[in-house]
C-alpha cells in the first residue's frame, strides 16, 4: 500500500480531505522559495491544505 507522503507545516490537513482545498502559501506567496531556499511551510510547492467553509 503506498503512503501518503507528510504533511507540510502550513497543512490543515491531507489533500482531498471534504471540507479541504489548496490555497496559495501566505508565507511565500505562492512561490516555494524564501530566503533562497525551499519554504519551510509548503515544502517548497507554494501551496497548502486549508480548511474551507464555516462551522
Amino acid at each position: 500500500m503506498a503512503q501518503q507522503p507528510p504533511l507540510n507545516p502550513g497543512d490543515e490537513a491531507e489533500p482531498g480531505v471534504p471540507g479541504t482545498g489548496e490555497d496559495l502559501c501566505p508565507d511565500c506567496n505562492g512561490t516555494g522559495k524564501r530566503d533562497g531556499a525551499d519554504c519551510e511551510t509548503c515544502g517548497g510547492t507554494g501551496k497548502v491544505t486549508q480548511g474551507i467553509g464555516g462551522g
